[in-house]
């Protein structure tokens, strides 16, 4: 299976990031998925191995098999040029604006572009900001469009529509702490 199309909600692009910042073991991506973003991504350390070497096998990693004395050998694992590429794509690639992927996928960008870049992802927020407000503005469209007695379909766009302000609010949050000196208190 190929990695999914960039702009979708899948792990691999996590692990790639992890690997973007450093050489690493699996079982310390692990540890740094659990650390670093367990509210959003929920694998266990056999899927983390599952992922590498299936990312192994598209060309986006290499691994290498280190030897210990009196324990089993470990693979460091590195991105190949393939593997940043594709991160990177996907890193400057926007987050349609649903509740979930901008709960998933935005965060999990706006994890690696502050530790890349403060500018970029100042960009990405302004630009999630842009894409939610579209995608807000859509669906107070559709709303209007529905006839009133679909009484479930209103409420259903109503929690939609909500649920998108809110995160309006939370962007504009994420916009002040990228741009403030507070970046400089993250563990990233």
């Amino acid at each position: 299976m190929k990695l999914s199309t960039i702009g979708s909600l899948y792990p691999e692009y996590v692990l790639l990031g992890f690997l973007a910042q450093g050489n690493a073991h699996g079982y310390e991506l692990h540890q740094r998925l659990l650390r670093d973003l367990n509210q959003l991504w929920h694998l266990s350390q056999s899927q983390v191995y599952s992922i590498l070497n299936r990312l192994e096998g598209q060309g986006y990693i290499t691994g290498t098999v280190h030897e210990q004395a009196k324990l089993p050998p470990k693979r460091l694992f590195e991105l190949t040029n393939a593997g940043r590429e594709h991160f990177d794509a996907w890193l400057a690639s926007p987050t349609r604006s649903s509740v979930r992927a901008i709960r998933i996928e935005f965060t999990s960008r706006l994890y690696f572009s502050i530790a890349k870049d403060t500018d970029l992802a100042a960009r990405l927020v302004a630009e999630q900001i842009t894409e939610t407000q579209e995608g807000l503005q859509g669906l107070v469209n559709l709303q209007a469009e529905i006839p009133k007695d679909q009484v479930f379909t209103h409420l259903g766009l109503d929690l939609r529509i909500r649920q998108l302000k809110s995160i309006l609010e939370w962007l504009d949050s994420c916009l002040v702490m990228v741009d403030s000196s507070s970046l400089d208190n993250l563990q990233i």
